[in-house]
């Protein structure tokens, strides 16, 4: 299940958290350094399972990659302290820094390793790679970031992961590169506070945990599963409202912090960014729509020998969140009265 681990598990992931404090709250670069590498390699052991060779192949690309992306950060770190009264090659480092944390947290035009590595997961790994993982580079990238170079990164999160998701027949490439279009938020946000960042994360993290916790309970990784499967239709319409709401749709919680960041944009007079965040949004949601439909709409013969059950609390607990995400277009409209 989505929350059963033992007690090596549950030591690792203490590390792991401890790590992203390290990183968050240290004074120097240095600092930031170790807490990143004691994040890789206390999370490794939680992605690695002997059993499965997915799990150890995506394992072993993510060392590579992080492994790669914190030689790039030290090296940066070293080159700044030897030039630090340069300043034609302090932006350049400044450059390298931010490509850095970029690819340790999968953002595009870094985000070659991502949709890769978590296809080998399980769901609760593909969680926290998702939303723990994030963290410490996000609040690293917000000390020392150029503006002109994150909104071309923002752009290009915003088309990748728009436009990625649109042939993908996996379920977890398919949350992949959504969260890739979810970092372009992300950065925007950054780019205005970092009290909005920390709102919008949340939010998403909210959202991304209902929809992990459903298809870790159902055993879903595929597209056609949803087909097929013989499952229950408050099941479906609970994908339905998590499924809108991640892709921002008005009625539902999710459109509340992009409301608030295209608020903010448009004072900061970034139209043509704001353009295209809406745009790609759209794009995002035709493709979840398109699956939704399908599964509710086509007439299939369903598997009548698989059928899918949920323990009451566990329904329960999922309808409670549904209605969360539903409810909120009243709750953004008391917040702007």
């Amino acid at each position: 299940m989505f929350f059963m681990f033992n007690s090596n598990k549950m030591f690792f992931m203490f590390f792991m958290f401890f790590s992203t404090l390290i990183s968050i709250s240290s004074n120097s670069w240095f600092g930031c350094w170790i807490g990143l590498e004691i994040n890789l390699l206390s999370f490794i052991p939680l992605i690695n399972n002997s059993d499965n060779i997915l799990t150890s192949e995506a394992s072993l690309k993510y060392f590579i990659t992080q492994a790669i992306a914190s030689i790039n950060l030290l090296f940066c770190i070293i080159f700044k302290m030897m030039l630090m009264k340069t300043f034609e090659m302090n932006n350049y480092i400044m450059i390298m820094i931010n490509s850095s944390l970029l690819m340790k947290m999968g953002s595009a035009p870094f985000h070659f390793w991502f949709p890769n590595i978590i296809e080998g997961l399980s769901w609760f790994n593909s969680f926290l790679l998702m939303t723990w993982q994030k963290i410490s580079p996000m609040i690293l990238l917000s000390y020392y970031y150029m503006n002109n170079f994150l909104i071309i990164i923002i752009i290009m999160n915003a088309i990748i992961g728009a436009i990625g998701g649109l042939n993908q027949t996996s379920l977890r490439k398919m949350m992949a590169f959504s969260s890739i279009n979810n970092l372009s938020w992300m950065m925007s946000a950054l780019m205005i506070s970092e009290n909005l960042w920390m709102f919008y994360f949340m939010m998403y993290s909210f959202i991304i945990s209902i929809m992990c916790l459903l298809f870790s309970m159902i055993n879903m990784f595929f597209i056609n599963q949803l087909f097929f499967i013989n499952l229950n239709y408050m099941i479906k319409l609970s994908l339905l409202i998590n499924f809108l709401s991640l892709g921002g749709l008005p009625p539902f919680i999710g459109f509340f912090p992009k409301w608030i960041i295209i608020n903010f944009l448009m004072n900061k007079q970034f139209y043509f960014l704001s353009f295209m965040l809406i745009m790609m949004s759209l794009i995002l949601l035709f493709f979840y729509v398109r699956i939704l439909y399908s599964s509710f709409m086509f007439n299939y013969l369903k598997l009548k020998w698989i059928n899918i059950k949920i323990k009451n609390n566990m329904f329960y607990m999922l309808n409670f969140f549904s209605f969360v995400s539903i409810s909120g277009l009243s709750l953004s409209t008391f917040f702007f009265m």
